[in-house]
């Protein structure tokens, strides 16, 4: 463990969250006590490479003649799963984005079928959605990542581009998982993005009226934009977007080399985790994001930050509001937080899971190992906290994509590539094994 700490050299910051308390209520939960041993994170789903599902084996075989199909084109960013409320099977939505002209569609569910390389996927709502290749704006172009939320509802953010060529505007679509129907759209204006800059690749819905009391309408939306190193804020209610850019949203060009299991690759990316503090933990609530190539952990409070008038000044708008938590050493992709707070992260270097209790200050001392695989959580891209209805409980599920094998060229097909990983959540923090 202290060569772990050595490695890590997370740095004591000036501010933490604990700072922001308004009548902080006693804890009416134990204490988590974190694990000395490293835990396994049993995985749910692995593929060698994506298997695609078609409505017939002829559109299969005609978009392979096309070009539109290239079974070694897709790359899975994101996982997120469904619990109906009323009970039945979890439904369980991967994303492969339109990187390049060879993906079908780029929002699915996983299916039981199951392939020479892996489970068959299904592209989500139908295939009819995907299927124009940006030539129909009312369809879906590529899609990144999604957030279901507490009230049933998926929120998918899409990019509009194919290729990096922007076909159609960035939207937010958001549909109902009981019926499948959709039940909003948002096409971003030109205000709220850069034209053949900006690429939107994360969005979490901050639901302020949840169930069981709440009606589910009071809703703001983040949106990373990593490209043009921003984050653009939508007020669902006031149906108006802002963008929020930055010396806070910036890289570090110091992190912009990224190096897992011995590979590296450029990127120099700005926003990319975004998650806030839960409802009820007695705090000033917060947006707590990094970019990738970064080091920092920094976090913006709500009320500042969905106050579109204090955004009105650009580059300067609102510094002295950003609180810098603290530094890791070392870049982390995707993170989430559970409902007691607890931020878990998935670093590069050690090339594992770590947890951090928000209510303490971001150090060595308070971001504690949880899970450690070098072969499994090659470059954790996807991350997601989810409760099930039947016992309230929550679970961590992560999806790993050994991205820097796909940059550097040297990914074999023959190998398992991607996985999707589960465990729950207090079981991990305390430290009992993953079933």
């Amino acid at each position: 463990m202290l060569i772990l700490t050595l490695i890590l050299g997370i740095a004591y910051p000036n501010f933490c969250l604990a700072q922001y308390y308004i009548n902080r209520p006693s804890h009416n939960f134990p204490e988590f006590k974190f694990p000395s041993e490293n835990k396994e994170l049993p995985i749910v789903f692995e593929w060698k490479n994506i298997q695609y599902g078609f409505p017939s084996e002829q559109e299969r075989q005609q978009v392979l003649r096309n070009g539109r199909y290239n079974p070694d084109s897709p790359i899975p960013i994101d996982i997120d799963v469904y619990y109906p409320p009323n009970g039945g099977p979890a439904r369980h939505f991967v994303t492969t984005p339109r990187f390049g002209q060879g993906v079908p569609y780029s929002l699915a569910y996983v299916t039981n079928v199951q392939r020479e390389n892996g489970s068959e996927i299904q592209a989500y709502p139908s295939y009819q959605w995907h299927s124009s290749h940006g030539a129909n704006c009312d369809g879906l172009t590529s899609v990144y990542r999604v957030h279901i939320d507490a009230c049933g509802r998926m929120w998918i953010l899409d990019s509009g581009e194919i290729e990096f060529v922007q076909h159609c505007a960035p939207q937010v679509v958001v549909f109902d998982l009981a019926t499948d129907q959709l039940v909003h759209r948002y096409r971003l204006p030109e205000s709220s993005y850069k034209a053949k800059v900006s690429r939107f690749v994360n969005i979490f819905a901050d639901i302020r009226d949840p169930p069981p009391k709440g009606k589910c309408n009071d809703v703001f939306a983040y949106l990373a934009d990593p490209t043009s190193k921003a984050i653009v804020v939508y007020d669902v209610v006031g149906q108006n977007s802002w963008r929020i850019e930055n010396k806070f949203t910036y890289p570090d060009a110091k992190f912009g080399t990224h190096t897992v299991a011995g590979e590296s690759f450029e990127l120099l990316d700005g926003p990319l985790a975004l998650a806030v503090t839960p409802l009820g933990l007695g705090m000033r609530r917060h947006l707590i994001f990094h970019a990738l190539s970064n080091e920092l952990e920094l976090a913006i409070p709500l009320d500042i930050l969905n106050n579109a008038t204090k955004w009105q000044g650009g580059l300067s708008a609102s510094l002295s509001e950003f609180v810098s938590l603290g530094r890791r050493g070392v870049q982390c992709a995707s993170h989430a937080i559970s409902r007691r707070g607890i931020l878990f992260c998935g670093f590069l270097d050690p090339i594992a899971i770590f947890g951090w209790d928000i209510r303490t200050p971001y150090n060595r001392q308070n971001v504690q190992l949880l899970a450690l695989n070098p072969d499994t959580l090659q470059f954790v891209s996807g991350m997601k906290i989810v409760q099930r209805p039947a016992d309230g409980r929550e679970e961590l599920w992560l999806l790993s994509d050994r991205l820097q094998k796909i940059f550097a060229g040297t990914i074999d097909y023959r190998e398992i590539n991607y996985r999707v990983l589960r465990c729950d959540v207090d079981d991990l923090l305390q430290g009992r094994g993953c079933f």
